[in-house]
Parts: C-alpha cells; sequence; structure tokens
C-alpha cells in the first residue's frame, strides 16, 4: 500500500507498507466494531482460483493479481477519505506503520 495525503491528521504524509488480504479483512473488521463508519465490502475471496488443474495461473495470474489490487485500493481510498475513519488508530497503523499491532489498544486519533 502507498499512501500519500495532506490532510493534517496522518503523522506521515507518504508512506509505503506491505500487506495481505488478511490485513484489510483485519483492519475492516476493527473499522466495523470501533467506530460508526459504514465500511465498504472487500473484493471476495479467491477460493475458486485457488482451485487445481485450472487453465491460467489462478492466484498468481497477472490480470486477477491487477484487478484484486485496483478493487483493494478503492476500498482503502474510500476507507481513508471518511472523515470518522480518519480518527481510528487502526487505520494510521495499517496506512503508517510498518508492523501491525494487532494487539494494540483501539483509540481515537487526535489533530495535533
Amino acid at each position: 500500500v502507498s499512501f500519500q495525503t495532506n490532510l493534517p491528521i496522518f503523522k506521515l504524509k507518504e508512506s509505503t507498507v506491505r500487506r495481505r488480504y488478511s490485513d484489510f479483512e483485519w483492519l475492516r473488521n476493527e473499522l466495523e466494531r470501533e467506530s460508526k463508519v459504514v465500511v465498504p465490502p472487500l473484493p471476495g475471496k479467491a477460493l475458486l482460483r485457488q482451485l487445481p488443474f485450472r487453465g491460467d495461473d489462478g492466484i498468481f495470474d497477472d490480470s486477477f493479481i491487477e484487478e484484486r489490487k485496483q478493487a483493494l485500493e478503492q476500498f482503502i481510498n474510500k476507507v481513508a477519505g471518511h472523515p470518522l475513519a480518519q480518527n481510528e488508530r487502526c487505520l494510521h497503523m495499517f496506512l503508517q506503520d510498518e508492523v501491525i499491532d494487532k494487539n494494540y489498544t483501539p483509540s481515537k486519533i487526535r489533530h495535533t
């Protein structure tokens, strides 16, 4: 995930972090649990693409990877653009911390 912003609530104006699909699921669950934000759905799991004897590269197929990347980018843009979500510590960790502390204490970020 590469993130650029000019919003003052984010401590870093640019960040790049590696995230797995399960990290996106974690973020979505945290936002649903901790905030009043209606969180958009994630793109579906790639269960059928994991079946053997397919005629393509399954989850490693270039077109699938690009589609998934674009769908996850749309998801994170919607979430990061929501004023209530911007105050959630889980979003800040997801976008700006190299490692997500999944044992964190949920809290709000305050403007400084």
